[in-house]
């Protein structure tokens, strides 16, 4: 009991000894003994690394969640050491509902089967999103939260001690500059001489940490590094996906992909030769290369016709179309071989002979 009362004693007088030389110097009433250039610059660069390596690290946690609310829990849930919940992402949602939608139209329509054909890409896109996200955590985000609460907080603990001792040694140099008796005065020598050392020794300790710095920079390097690779695979897996998407659709009557697209615009910003629309349009039905078309293109009558697509009409001289109508069709001389002269009802205009199934 009685030495921890004096080591108490003595640590409450070494707290008031560095506040009155603090309170002295912060007053100019006392000298502070000055870090040598060298150190300052380590300490300077230091700082400057943890405010950057903070703001990257939040910006990019911003980037592969952009909502605040599910950031949270994740952090809440990490905190706890808690697994987080498997949630699908917007772009899963979405194929999601694409799909259902397309079962709904049917998937035996056109419409109804690119509407599946996309909901399972988004899908496709959401399990790459999921594991971009997972690879930038592991590779990029952990080794600079790492830095953050490990090798910084040592770095900063270190430094405080290296202020301590600091305090510590100007109070020394005060008192021997008071010290008048020849016995105090020589206390007070081998108190400095102490306080000195103690400090040259915290000073070394601080600099060698502080120099790994630049060993953190190079790790740090080599984590970026793995994160733009990962965006870059992550990004090319996308395209691969959008352009096996777009053959796909290609198969489908090409009003699907540019009927709303104004004339001269693209059609996406990435370079994909496109198909002509004569390659994008369906293969004709058996019975339209029968002799009821040949007979019908060389004679001036009329015949029935079902339609086998929905058709929106890209121009006045068209007539739109919808899916197993049946409609009256002729041929008219100098018309391109493509297209037959449609009517239902009042309404006339050229239509597409691959939309359609002549009738006997």
């Amino acid at each position: 009991m009685e030495f921890n009362v004096r080591r108490l004693a003595a640590d409450a007088g070494t707290f008031l000894s560095r506040a009155v030389q603090l309170t002295e110097e912060t007053f100019g009433q006392a000298e502070k003994t000055e870090l040598d250039a060298h150190l300052e610059t380590l300490l300077i660069r230091a700082e400057s690394t943890k405010h950057w390596t903070e703001k990257i690290m939040k910006q990019t946690e911003v980037v592969l969640q952009p909502n605040p609310n599910v950031r949270m829990e994740e952090f809440l849930y990490e905190k706890l050491d808690k697994k987080v919940p498997t949630r699908a992402n917007n772009h899963e949602l979405l194929g999601e509902c694409m799909i259902d939608s397309g079962h709904e139209f049917g998937p035996g329509t056109a419409y109804g089967s690119a509407l599946v054909k996309c909901g399972e890409t988004e899908k496709l896109l959401g399990s790459a999103e999921k594991e971009f996200i997972h690879s930038s955590a592991i590779n990029f985000l952990t080794p600079f939260r790492n830095f953050i609460e490990g090798d910084f907080k040592t770095i900063s603990k270190e430094r405080k001690l290296l202020q301590n001792k600091r305090l510590d040694l100007d109070a020394a140099k005060n008192r021997m500059k008071k010290a008048r008796m020849a016995d105090a005065r020589s206390a007070a020598e081998t108190e400095l001489r102490i306080a000195q050392s103690e400090f040259d020794r915290q000073a070394e300790i601080t600099r060698l940490l502080l120099e790994g710095i630049g060993s953190t920079h190079a790790h740090h390097l080599h984590c970026l590094n793995d994160f733009v690779d990962a965006q870059a695979a992550y990004y090319a897996q996308c395209y691969q996906y959008m352009v096996n998407l777009q053959k796909q659709l290609g198969s489908f009557p090409s009003t699907f992909s540019n009927n709303n697209q104004p004339a001269g615009s693209s059609s996406a910003s990435v370079s994909v030769p496109s198909a002509s629309p004569a390659a994008s349009l369906p293969a004709p039905p058996p019975s339209q290369t029968s002799p009821a078309l040949n007979e019908l293109r060389s004679t001036s009558g009329t015949r029935k016709a079902r339609v086998l697509y929905d058709y929106d009409a890209a121009s006045s001289s068209e007539l739109s179309l919808l899916a197993d109508e049946v409609i009256t069709v002729s041929s008219v001389p100098g018309m391109d071989s493509d297209w037959l002269m449609g009517q239902r009802g009042n309404q006339k205009g050229k239509v597409p002979i691959t939309y359609l199934e002549l009738l006997n």
